[in-house]
C-alpha cells in the first residue's frame, strides 16, 4: 500500500508550505523556482560507502511512497532535486515527507 494516493495529490497550500518546507530551509534546503519548483539539498557524507548507505535507505522509502527523487552522486556527495511530476513540477507533500525522511537517514551517518 502507498503511502501517498495520487488521486488526492495536489501542490502544497500556502499553510503546508509554512508547516512542511519552512523546517527544511532551515535545514539547509532550498527553494528553486526555475525551471521547475523543486527543493534541492547536497548532502556530504565520510566517503563513498555513507553516501551510497544513505542512498539506499531512501531508495527503500522512495519506493515505499512512490515518489523518486531526481539525484547525483560522485564519491560522498550525493545531490538531490525533489519536485513532483503528477501535479506540474511543484512541491507536494511527497516531497516534503522525503525530505523529511532523508534528513532523518543523513542524521544516522
Amino acid at each position: 500500500m502507498r503511502l501517498f494516493s495520487s488521486a488526492a495529490l495536489k501542490p502544497l497550500s500556502a499553510t503546508q508550505r509554512d508547516t512542511l518546507i519552512a523546517p527544511l530551509l532551515g535545514k539547509g534546503w532550498s527553494l528553486a523556482t526555475a525551471p521547475k519548483e523543486a527543493l534541492t539539498k547536497t548532502f556530504v557524507f565520510g566517503d563513498f560507502s555513507e553516501a551510497f548507505a544513505f542512498m539506499s535507505r531512501v531508495a527503500l522509502e522512495a519506493e515505499k511512497t512512490d515518489h523518486h527523487p531526481e539525484w547525483f552522486n560522485v564519491y560522498n556527495r550525493v545531490q538531490v532535486v525533489l519536485t513532483t511530476h503528477d501535479v506540474g513540477n511543484t512541491i507536494s507533500q511527497r516531497d516534503a515527507h522525503l525530505a523529511t525522511k532523508m534528513e532523518e537517514f543523513a542524521s544516522k551517518k
